[in-house]
């Protein structure tokens, strides 16, 4: 048993070094399915703590801000109160704000808009699906969509009050 012990650390060791460089390489290089300006928004139906389940055909028409967040996620909590405030400011103008949470249980997340005042529609997304469809990495990431359903902007990181505007004006630009 002992002459097989090191072939066998060997081919143990290949495989961690194999398995380790194709993890940093996908890390590194990126999907190639990511989403960018100009494709269409993936279709999905999560529900919302509001207790229906919304399709994001049902807002076809109106030009959206979908905001991927977690409430354990600092920048995403610093940025809802911006969210907040486009939401009330644009939503006479045909804007819908959503925000999809990204994996959280419904009481948490319910608890957390109830807390910081949230109105907009809130989706849960308990099994990644809409993360893994919009191919989500970092937390948080904002997309900007067109009336015709289009990616106009893909924003990673926090947003400030003042891009928030700027970006929503733009969607609703002639």
């Amino acid at each position: 048993m002992k002459k097989y012990r090191r072939p066998v650390q060997i081919v143990i060791l290949l495989l961690v070094v194999i398995l380790g460089g194709y993890a940093i390489g996908s890390a590194v290089l990126g999907s190639h399915d990511r989403l960018q300006v100009g494709d269409k928004a993936p279709s999905f139906s999560l529900l919302g703590i509001d207790g229906r389940v919304h399709h994001l055909k049902e807002y076809e028409g109106k030009a959206m801000v979908i905001n991927f967040w977690g409430s354990w996620c600092k920048p995403c909590v610093k940025e809802m109160p911006a969210l907040q405030q486009q939401a009330e400011k644009w939503k006479d103008k045909g804007v819908v704000v959503l925000g999809i949470n990204a994996g959280e249980d419904e009481m948490t997340v319910q608890n957390f808009a109830e807390d910081r005042g949230v109105t907009f529609p809130i989706l849960l997304d308990p099994n990644s699906d809409a993360v893994r469809d919009y191919n989500i990495s970092p937390l948080p990431t904002t997309f900007f969509v067109s009336a015709k359903g289009n990616i106009t902007s893909i924003h990673q990181g926090e947003l400030d009050l003042n891009t928030l505007d700027s970006q929503i004006g733009q969607l609703v630009a002639p």
